[in-house]
């Protein structure tokens, strides 16, 4: 890793591209590998092209090859830590400075895919305990902190909690906060809010299923509030990796067989599914508590992923859609004061909620985390509604940035004191 975020950068005009382009090449069916095959055969022949090299990494990844594409992502951190992605919009009114950590796509807030065609300028900065904060920093206007939560990097945001305590500039989603996402702290920090039904996440050890699988132990002698039915995932998966319901303890034994991982989190599974049979999530995003409707599935499977709940081959379930985003006045209506009181539980500036309504009333919370993906790709011949709403989430997000920027008094120069914490341990 270079020793300052400046000292190393491309060799070529080959610009930082993020996410948004390859995720939206995909929504829209595109075929990815010829581009990525292109994008490798530029790579070897211009082996100091960073951003070439990161653009390759996302690519790869979003074509599921995610440990080829870390293979590329720390070839191109090896050359440089930070990778600019331009506003398309002039003048820039915002440059947000971005901390992120080495990683897959869930590793950060990818906010590019939001913030698509806006006058806000992105900086990736690409930390780690072994790589801090150097100086000379590039310069910004705000910083947002985007790594996500997980048991590895603790001591990372611990060490960034000392060194933006004094910051000068805004700082959106300070890094003591983020550990509040964590599936078992935040379902502890929902428990008995009013409204919200946050069954308790709790962490098992291989040890402690396989006892339950071979009947020597009860599951819910083991687990508080836990029996079966009960949602079994290992710890830090994503996406519902290896996500499944179990029912009885052979279903936990046949688990275990394909699932190798030593540590996992359980929790009680809650139908939620409507009279017709079908399941219905949203997901929210808080910005500065205020709630935004982003998308809602429906699907016949309890685990919804929008991508493949039917969304985009059945007209009717697109309906319902646009009714929730249309009619969503009334969702914050009922739901007001669970949503204000996640906003207070998990403090950060930015915070997307999966979500669903139960039968009797209450906001089913399945995951709080600010590295979620929202955006409006959709074709507008099939979501013609999609731009209308998510463009209210846009301009939320930017008139935040813009407000904390006014808001906030700027010394004149950083101090070199802020980043000193950063040279120690935690």
């Amino acid at each position: 890793m270079p020793t300052s975020p400046t000292s190393l950068t491309s060799t070529t005009d080959t610009p930082f591209t993020g996410l948004a382009p390859y995720l939206r090449m995909s929504i829209g069916g595109a075929d990815l590998r010829p581009v990525a095959q292109q994008m490798l055969a530029l790579a070897q022949a211009q082996p100091n092209d960073a951003n070439l090299w990161m653009n390759l990494s996302i690519i790869l990844q979003c074509l599921g090859q995610r440990d080829l594409g870390l293979t590329m992502q720390a070839q191109a951190l090896d050359l440089q830590s930070v990778y600019h992605l331009a506003a398309q919009k002039q003048p820039v009114r915002c440059r947000l400075l971005m901390l992120m950590e080495p990683g897959d796509l869930a590793a950060n807030t990818p906010l590019d895919c939001l913030l698509e065609d806006s006058d806000i300028e992105l900086i990736c900065y690409y930390l780690s305990v072994d790589n801090p904060l150097q100086v000379p920093m590039p310069e910004h206007d705000a910083v947002l902190v985007a790594m996500s939560d997980s048991d590895a990097n603790r001591a990372h945001l611990r060490l960034l909690e000392l060194a933006l305590a004094h910051w000068p500039k805004p700082v959106i989603n300070l890094p003591q906060f983020i550990p509040c996402v964590d599936r078992g702290t935040a379902s502890e920090l929902l428990q008995n809010l009013p409204g919200v039904l946050m069954p308790p996440t709790l962490r098992a050890t291989r040890e402690h299923l396989q006892a339950v699988a071979a009947g020597g132990s009860q599951l819910s002698a083991l687990f508080d509030d836990c029996d079966f039915p009960v949602i079994l995932r290992p710890l830090g998966s994503q996406g519902g990796h290896d996500l499944a319901k179990i029912d009885t303890p052979q279903d936990i034994a046949h688990y275990l067989t394909h699932v190798p991982d030593a540590d996992f989190f359980i929790s009680r599974f809650i139908n939620y599914s409507h009279a017709d049979g079908y399941f219905r999530k949203m997901r929210v995003a808080l910005i500065e508590g205020r709630p935004y409707a982003c998308h809602m599935a429906v699907s016949s499977n309890w685990m919804i992923h929008y991508v493949n709940a039917g969304m985009y081959d059945e007209a009717w379930k697109r309906a319902e859609e646009l009714a929730f985003m249309t009619d969503f006045e009334a969702f914050k209506q009922r739901h007001q004061a669970a949503l204000e009181g996640i906003a207070r539980a998990i403090p950060l500036d930015y915070i997307c909620v999966d979500c669903a309504e139960t039968t009797g009333g209450e906001l089913l919370v399945f995951e709080l985390e600010h590295a979620m993906v929202i955006h409006a790709m959709d074709t507008e011949e099939q979501f013609p509604y999609k731009q209308v709403h998510m463009q209210k989430v846009k301009n939320a997000f930017r008139d935040f940035l813009l407000r904390r920027m006014a808001e906030h008094s700027t010394p004149p120069s950083m101090p070199q004191a802020a980043l000193q914490p950063l040279t120690g341990q935690p």
